[in-house]
């Protein structure tokens, strides 16, 4: 007779405990305007990696707000959810988001140095996915979401919106609820195509031997990662509306960036506006009015999350 060495859990006993996926969110603190911020909310728990938080600000009154997901930048190497580029002022965004009546959600993600690409991506979808599944609980319209992202950010924010339902490798569909799709984007000076790319350059400061930012990102170049982590690859017909905003002068990341998406975009048969900055470089260093671009960024969200 052959006995187990393994003991059978029992009907009796409690299953076995599974860490969280994420945590719900906390209570908001009120501030002086009546708008409310929820500050820290971990969105996801990926074992093995620090917890991924996003900070929401939720504009005063009752009922259901649209939401903005912003994206920050950094080369995917560098950034945090609670800064802004140093070119705006304090907190620019979410004030002019919140005087529209729109929640904003700014949101870590891995970066480079932690997890390859598509693991930013799947980041943003998670947050995403969040903000849907406690959309009643943080006082949020699951109907009327907007991403917003500058540089790194815009590249990630410009691939949600054209992989919604889908992953980044070959298209493949995505059985998920809630859903990860958003109504519109903003994308500014964000990188469309990696295989275009200049070498980008490591910054000085930074210990030798410190890989190249897209080699990073991918986990060493090759055309097929390259054409994965590209927002040009997945452009369709179905594209929510985009609005591009890029410096003429920007180095690191060329204006070239955002024509080619703008021109793949309006050949699919999608929305898209392209602004150009003139004389302006990345981050809009020499731009002689970003709140107009703010303004301009916060006008065309409105537009098409109140539609």
């Amino acid at each position: 007779m052959t006995h187990s060495t393994e003991r059978e859990r029992t009907d009796s006993e409690p299953p076995e405990w599974t860490p969280p996926g994420f945590l719900p969110p906390a209570g908001p603190v009120a501030r002086e305007d009546g708008s409310l911020h929820y500050s820290g909310i971990s969105y996801a728990l990926p074992p093995g990696f620090r917890p991924l938080q996003l900070d929401l600000w939720v504009p005063a009154g009752g009922g259901r707000h649209p939401v903005v997901v912003w994206i920050h930048g950094g080369a995917w190497q560098f950034g945090d959810r609670r800064y802004l580029p140093p070119t705006l002022e304090t907190d620019a965004v979410y004030h002019a988001l919140l005087e529209a009546g729109i929640a904003v959600a700014s949101i870590d993600y891995r970066l480079a140095g932690e997890a390859v690409f598509p693991a930013q991506l799947q980041d943003a979808k998670s947050a995403v996915r969040y903000l849907r599944r406690h959309a009643a609980q943080l006082g949020l319209d699951a109907e009327r979401f907007g991403v917003w992202g500058e540089s790194a950010g815009g590249h990630l924010a410009a691939l949600l919106a054209l992989t919604a339902g889908r992953t980044a490798q070959e298209g493949d569909p995505v059985v998920a609820e809630p859903l990860d799709s958003v109504r519109a984007v903003v994308d500014w000076y964000g990188v469309s195509d990696l295989a275009t790319m200049p070498k980008l350059e490591v910054p000085p400061d930074l210990p030798p031997g410190t890989a190249d930012p897209i080699e990073q990102l991918l986990g060493g170049t090759t055309p097929e990662r390259a054409r994965s982590a590209s927002p040009i690859t997945h452009v369709s017909a179905d594209a929510p509306p985009f609005l591009l905003i890029h410096g003429t002068d920007d180095i690191p990341v060329p204006l070239e960036q955002s024509s080619l998406l703008h021109a793949a975009l309006l050949a699919a048969g999608a929305q898209s506006e392209l602004v150009t900055v003139e004389g302006a470089g990345h981050i809009f260093v020499g731009a002689t009015d970003i709140p107009a671009l703010i303004a301009r960024s916060v006008a065309f969200l409105t537009k098409h999350l109140r539609e």
